[in-house]
């Protein structure tokens, strides 16, 4: 009877050292106030996903959605790297996302509140977050999405449109490459061109998934 109740019981999750650690310091960036960004914003939008991951994406800021919802990556462009990552054969559930910052930028326009993009001071001032989220990730790859995530891991003068898809060894993880954000897909000027830069999208990932282990990577049904 004893044996047919313990069986019965929901196995509890164990939550590993580092899950631990990225809760630990996603709940200290909720407080921070190093640059003034977070008075223009609803809260924080730290990184999630698996915090042993192998691959981890970096972006430049949450959106407008983002910083309702206070997740990473969930509005329009977030579905689109859904998509393309399904398509590259890289499981969402099994990567790590974040920005270079962690506060939606926006200036306002009536009652919109439209992108801005944050100046070099913003993202050094963010960087401390970005750093302790890959120290204790450790990814095998980062990938950079788009010019801000680029040049702040690469440096000012990396240039997205002529590296993009590039490795490069780095001391912040064994691989470092970049690719566009997808936002920049959703602002292509006509249903082609988005199709094309998506299809370019795709063929970055499948790169990326190239080097990552079978774990990593989505299963075929």
């Amino acid at each position: 009877m004893m044996a047919q109740k313990i069986r019965g019981k929901r196995a509890r999750r164990v939550v590993s050292d580092a899950e631990k650690a990225i809760g630990k310091v996603a709940r200290a960036a909720m407080e921070c106030r190093d640059c003034d960004i977070w008075a223009r914003a609803t809260q924080t939008v730290f990184g999630e996903g698996n915090a042993n991951a192998d691959v981890m994406f970096v972006g430049e800021q949450p959106g407008n959605k983002e910083d309702v919802i206070g997740r990473p990556f969930v509005g329009p462009a977030g579905q689109l790297f859904d998509r393309a990552l399904d398509e590259a054969g890289i499981d969402r559930k099994q990567v790590y996302v974040t920005n270079a910052v962690k506060h939606f930028n926006s200036t306002q326009r009536g009652k919109l509140r439209i992108h801005k993009k944050p100046n070099a001071t913003e993202i050094a001032a963010c960087r401390q977050w970005l750093d302790r989220e890959i120290s204790i990730i450790r990814p095998k790859i980062i990938v950079c999405l788009g010019a801000t995530a680029a040049q702040a891991l690469l440096g000012a003068k990396f240039k997205v449109t002529e590296q993009r898809g590039k490795f490069f060894e780095s001391p912040l993880a064994p691989l470092v490459t970049a690719t566009v954000h997808p936002s920049s897909i959703l602002r292509a000027g006509d249903q082609n061109s988005r199709q094309e830069q998506k299809r370019q999208f795709v063929e970055d990932l499948k790169k990326i998934a190239h080097h990552l282990p079978a774990s990593s990577k989505r299963r075929k049904a």
